[in-house]
């Protein structure tokens, strides 16, 4: 509410339902970007961050977001939601990064889910390795780097999606959920 670009978020039909929220509108130039959401005077809790291309003629795409944190148990699990827009299917790749991250506390072992907008359960995986999907996986060019990550490549219809992060046995640690346009 107390942005300076207030009206250009109201415009975008998607403001944020609580004046407490946060938003950002903004045309940025072809390149890599950095969301990070902080509680004001070191809050915690669980937060979202959603970015959407709100110029629908323009001929932009998103290639990749990603999500880092804390992983616990039950609801509170890493998630990333992509939409596919349009008339055409788009191959993706859905990684679950913990072992390789370079940070302390990081997961051990992560698994992951890829769930469509009914919350139907797509495809699951554990150890990338292990995958049926394992080539499709190295022909990615972007494999997990450890044996103990998670990865699914599939061609998604247009829609919502949703992949979730969870530990194996109910572990948890810092973790990255990412999903990735193929051509």
């Amino acid at each position: 509410m107390d942005s300076p670009n207030k009206q250009a978020i109201i415009d975008s039909t998607i403001p944020p339902s609580d004046p407490l929220e946060s938003a950002i509108v903004r045309s940025v130039a072809p390149g890599n970007y950095t969301a990070i959401v902080r509680g004001v005077n070191n809050g915690t809790g669980i937060g979202v961050v959603e970015a959407y291309d709100l110029d629908t003629a323009a001929n932009s795409k998103l290639a990749n977001i990603s999500t880092r944190g804390l992983v616990q148990t039950g609801d509170n699990v890493l998630i990333a939601g992509t939409i596919v827009v349009g008339q055409t299917s788009q191959k993706v790749i859905l990684r679950g990064i913990g072992p390789s991250l370079l940070v302390p506390g990081k997961m051990a072992d992560p698994t992951l889910e890829l769930r469509d907008g009914n919350g139907a359960l797509l495809e699951s995986n554990d150890n990338w390795q292990d995958s049926p999907n394992k080539q499709a996986i190295i022909d990615s060019t972007i494999p997990p780097s450890d044996p103990l990550e998670s990865a699914i490549v599939r061609t998604l219809t247009p829609g919502n999606y949703t992949a979730i992060l969870r530990g194996v046995n109910n572990t948890t640690g810092i973790a990255v959920v990412e999903i990735y346009a193929l051509n």
